[in-house]
């Protein structure tokens, strides 16, 4: 996985060294295989293009102007006069689809003064050319013509190799024999005399204007004072008038004026009175709010405040008596509880006593009366253990029936004095078995009364 990964990434870049962008002032000429049209190149011009390796190759062609001093010199003119044209021509590479294939086949691995070289032999013969068909006033005098024919002529054969004419620059253009300074000099006399002429013609008409000016002045200067007296007059007619109106507009002004006044004076009344009346208004309603706020509102929230408290103390009494029934029920509810978790033990406890006692109930009861007889005979002890006798006289009168005395008789009298057995289980609710026992007739007799 990884060496897929490392090929693929050398593929990548690959690939993006090989993709050349054109830059704008360049043009990109890539050769080599191109196609099957039988072009031994492409150019490409402000664009990109992939080269292939091995295929193809690639080479850029500078689009930099190339300025090209021309000192053309002894060069026959129509007449067959020798002149002189020194000039200054800027070339450089052309970018046209055909032409840009040319600069790439004729010049393609040339560097500037190269191609400088090669521009400035092309248009000094076709410099040649055009100057031998013209004749010397044409050239001196009608440049525009000159660097028209120029360009015509040399601008064709710069396109067969693949470049193109920028600028022309004609500079001073001179001749051996002298004839263009001649001309020169023919010209400049006959702009001197007619200069002379023209100024002569020029003072002449100045005079002539100067005079007709001055009559022209006197003229119009009396036309302007009877003017100008006739102006005053209609002047003076016009503010008398202005005046009078003047002073009808004044008056008029101040009537309109002071019923005017008035007008606005009741207005003013009117509005003042209205303005009253809403004050009125408005104050008897900010009165009555005045007074609903500090009667009737606080009358309501004293309302509210007692309805509040009222519910508050409501709701506690209820919450209140609710903790405490809810408090009282679980209570009960405990003891209830324990009650029943206490019979359920007693009653679990006295199944398995009459388990234990085989399944005979007499045999249970006898096991729990067993179990309680030394309490029975505790409560039996304490029907007598708080008797209070501080002292006890005997007169022992020797023996008795029986043989025996009155102090023996009068301990087993006390002893008898005590319950029988079997009514003291019955005063605790405790009916004993008759295999413990039965009472004789006289105990049953002397049973005490309830």
């Amino acid at each position: 996985m990884c060496s897929l990964l490392i090929v693929a990434l050398g593929t990548l870049v690959f690939f993006f060294s090989r993709y050349r962008r054109c830059p704008s002032d360049k043009i990109l000429v890539i050769y080599g295989k191109t196609g099957g049209d039988g072009r031994s190149s492409k150019c490409i011009h402000g664009g990109a293009a992939f080269v292939w390796p091995i295929f193809q190759d690639y080479q850029y062609l500078d689009l930099t102007p190339i300025p090209i001093d021309i000192k053309l010199e002894g060069a026959l003119s129509k007449q067959n006069i020798r002149v002189n044209t020194p000039s200054t021509f800027t070339v450089g590479v052309a970018t046209e689809e055909g032409v840009m294939e040319n600069a790439a086949e004729r010049m393609l691995g040339l560097d500037l003064n190269q191609i400088r070289l090669l521009a400035q032999d092309i248009i000094f013969g076709q410099l040649r050319v055009v100057i031998a068909t013209m004749d010397i006033e044409s050239i001196n005098a009608d440049r525009d013509l000159l660097i028209e024919k120029i360009t015509a002529g040399v601008e064709v054969e710069l396109t067969k190799v693949g470049l193109r004419l920028i600028n022309v620059n004609i500079q001073d253009i001179t001749d051996e024999s002298g004839y263009i300074a001649a001309l020169g000099k023919e010209a400049a006399a006959r702009a001197i005399n007619e200069a002379k002429v023209s100024v002569a013609q020029q003072e002449r008409d100045g005079e002539i204007g100067k005079n007709n000016a001055e009559r022209e002045q006197r003229v119009q200067v009396a036309d302007a004072q009877a003017i100008a007296v006739e102006g005053e007059n209609l002047a003076k007619i016009k503010v008398a008038e202005s005046d009078a109106s003047r002073r009808e507009r004044e008056a008029e002004a101040e009537r309109l004026a002071i019923a005017a006044e008035k007008v606005k004076t009741a207005q003013a009344l009117e509005e003042a009175y209205a303005s009253e009346q809403k004050a009125e208004t408005a104050r008897s309603l900010r009165e009555k709010a005045t007074q609903y706020a500090n009667i009737v509102v606080p009358a309501e929230i004293e309302k509210a405040k007692i309805e509040t408290l009222a519910e508050a103390d409501a709701e506690k009494t209820r919450r209140l008596k609710k903790g405490e029934a809810d408090g009282i029920r679980s209570v009960m509810e405990a003891e209830a509880k324990g009650i029943l978790a206490t019979l359920e033990s007693k009653a679990e406890g006295f199944g398995r006593i009459v388990n234990a006692a085989g399944g005979s109930a007499d045999d249970a009861t006898l096991l729990l009366v067993t179990e309680q007889l030394p309490a029975l005979v505790e409560e039996q002890v304490k029907a007598i253990a708080n008797l209070k006798i501080d002292s006890v006289t005997v007169w022992d009168s020797g023996k008795g029936k029986d043989g025996k005395n009155d102090t023996a008789g009068f301990v087993s009298g006390l002893a008898g004095a005590l319950p029988p057995l079997h009514h003291l289980t019955k005063n605790v609710g405790i009916e004993l078995p008759e295999f413990l026992g039965k009472l004789t007739d006289n105990a049953k007799n002397s049973t005490p009364k309830d």
